[in-house]
């Protein structure tokens, strides 16, 4: 079951040759889930090895421009090069006042998409970022009396968890956390649910299980019941359960918020964080609500993550294979503070593969 990331945006602020804005797609059994949208993703996306038609989920970090400004013509070419019944439903995800961005967008540049989308909005709440900049979008376009677009869940922060559960079925989990950024931000943590372990053949056949049809029942965690009457249970006969995958995707901030980030990304086979500017910048990043290197780093110790991603560079970084010798440097600034451990600098058109864990 492959499992893979492909960055298509890895600079801040605003698109230019080197880098573009803020987007990177995961791709999960030939599905598509995008997370962020920058102005011209979807150009990026017609030079990168992605289908954009296989878009399916779409996560927003942050309502910032250079996170979002490509969702609605995104949205608009999608429409585009599909036919009423071919495409599949999207199901985007972000902050609350995404829903009315969009509608507005569409509604007023005359837009009807021929496919069905819906806006699930997550409450954040006002510690997460300076209080002169929250804003409460609850109330937006409510009495004016007119419909207003997509349907979708508003989902609040559960006290408890200290997180929002956006997806689950029998594979997989998806989940929300609170970061502090000028504005609201997010991660996101996509968790695969443990796969069955191995059939030990030696103790099926000691137990007289033929091979066959009961094999499979045993697998799916089926009990069964032997000619003879005797009963043989999963438990019996399976080695112990292969642990999911996890993928954890930050949005710009300088700091997570509570113990939920640490938790939740523990041990995360692979962490993507933002690294706007050097450690030298450490207060310049502090105060516009970004990360360094070391930052990053720091919280990838304390989760313990297998690897580690650095994303969103200021675009005074240009990619190593321009010759630069200063976005090398933000590598060493992290591996520093993780005794070693290789950290990856992401790179437009990168393809990172999460492999199965044994």
């Amino acid at each position: 079951m492959s499992l893979e990331i492909t960055f298509l945006g890895t600079g801040s602020a605003f698109p230019s040759p080197a880098r573009g804005a803020s987007a990177l797609v995961l791709r999960r059994e030939g599905q598509c889930w995008l997370f962020d949208c920058g102005e011209g993703t979807q150009t990026q996306l017609m030079r990168s090895h992605l289908r954009a038609a296989r878009i399916t989920k779409i996560f927003i970090t942050h309502l910032h421009g250079d996170h979002i400004f490509g969702l609605p013509g995104l949205l608009c070419t999608l429409s585009l090069q599909s036919s009423p019944d071919a495409k599949a439903p999207v199901d985007i995800y972000g902050p609350l006042g995404l829903r009315s961005f969009l509608w507005r967008s569409l509604e007023l540049s005359h837009t009807q998409l021929l496919f069905p989308y819906t806006v699930h909005e997550l409450v954040p709440t006002p510690d997460q970022c300076p209080p002169e900049e929250f804003k409460d979008f609850s109330s937006w376009d409510v009495g004016e009396g007119v419909p207003r677009g997509p349907p979708g869940r508003v989902v609040h922060l559960d006290p408890g968890e200290e997180s929002y559960l956006l997806v689950e079925d029998e594979q997989l989990e998806v989940r929300a956390f609170r970061l502090f950024h000028r504005v609201p931000s997010f991660g996101f943590v996509l968790e695969e649910k443990p796969r069955p372990g191995k059939l030990n053949v030696q103790k099926l056949k000691e137990l007289g299980v033929p091979p066959g049809p009961l094999y499979g029942k045993l697998k799916s965690g089926a009990t069964i019941v032997l000619e003879d009457g005797a009963a043989v249970s999963p438990r019996d006969v399976l080695e112990p359960p292969v642990p999911g995958r996890k993928v954890c995707v930050l949005g710009d901030c300088s700091a997570p918020l509570g113990e939920a980030a640490v938790r939740l990304c523990r041990r995360a086979d692979l962490l993507v964080h933002e690294a706007t500017l050097g450690d030298g910048l450490r207060d310049t990043a502090r105060q516009r609500g970004h990360s360094t290197p070391g930052t990053a780093a720091e919280l990838a110790r304390r989760c313990r993550a297998r690897r580690l991603v650095l994303t969103h560079f200021s675009q005074r970084y240009r990619p190593a294979g321009d010759g630069d010798g200063e976005v090398a440097e933000l590598r060493r600034q992290a591996e520093a503070v993780l005794d070693g451990q290789e950290v990856t600098l992401a790179e437009d058109f990168m393809t990172i593969e999460i492999p199965l864990r044994k």
